[in-house]
Formats: structure tokens, sequence, C-alpha cells
């Protein structure tokens, strides 16, 4: 039962590649359509990934050579290597206890370091997964 219920909710690795560009796409669109002048959250977050002042915070904080200020986060190439860098500081195995899945990284970035684990980021997954492109080579998501 468990193997199924991981199966269900784990997209390959292999499948999205080690940059997780299929990830980072959905997220993209389901955040602001890929817009890069959106403000969301009643002003609070900016830019194609909708990205908070304290998001932005602890990615700096973890990896200081993005360098940049908040602002930046208009910017839609700035902006990914802000979320790889929340997502290297928060969604790692040792944090999580397993082995991280696409549905960890996304609800993390959603719901913040603990959103991995918050009920109120699971219909934030449904909406990522169903923007998900199905990988070429194998027809899986």
């Amino acid at each position: 039962m468990r193997s199924m219920i991981l199966a269900l909710g784990v997209f390959s690795s292999a499948c999205f590649g080690a940059d997780h560009r299929n990830l980072l796409d959905a997220l993209c669109k389901v955040e602001s359509n890929c817009q890069e002048d959106a403000i969301g959250d009643n002003g609070n977050a900016i830019g194609p990934y909708q990205i908070w002042k304290v998001y932005w915070r602890d990615a700096i904080d973890f990896d200081p050579s993005i360098g940049g200020c908040y602002e930046d986060c208009i910017d839609k190439e700035y902006s990914e290597k802000v979320v790889l860098a929340y997502w290297k500081r928060y969604a790692t195995e040792r944090r999580i206890g397993r082995p991280v899945t696409d549905q960890d990284r996304a609800r993390i970035h959603n719901g913040g370091p603990l959103g991995y684990n918050k009920k109120s980021t699971k219909k934030y997954w449904e909406k990522v997964k169903d923007v998900l492109t199905p990988c070429a080579s194998s027809g899986k998501r």
C-alpha cells in the first residue's frame, strides 16, 4: 500500500531531469501564467514564481552567490535561481526523512519549509501536477 501511494505522488527525477525544468515551468504557469510583472498575495509576492521577501531572504542566506535584491524576483531567470536555492535548503532528504519528490518541492515552494507536510498545500500540488508536461520518452508524468 505504501509503495502504491508513493508511486501515485512521485514523479521520477529522471523524467524531469536534474535541473527540474518541467517542475519549474509548471510552477511558473500555476503561480502567474509566467508573467514577470505579476504581483499577488496582497502585494507580498512578485514575479513569475510569486516569491515573497522572506522566501527570497531564505534563499539568499543559503546561497549568497545569487546576489541581487528582492525586486529582481520579477525576472524569471533570477527567480529560478532563488527557487532552486530554496529547494536546496529545505527540500532535502535529511530534512524530510525520505527521498524528495517533485510534489515535496512544489508544496515547499507554496507552503514554506514545512509545506510538504501541510494539508493546505495539497490543492496547490494538484494544480501543478495538472500542468506538468509528460516525459517525451516514457509517457509518464
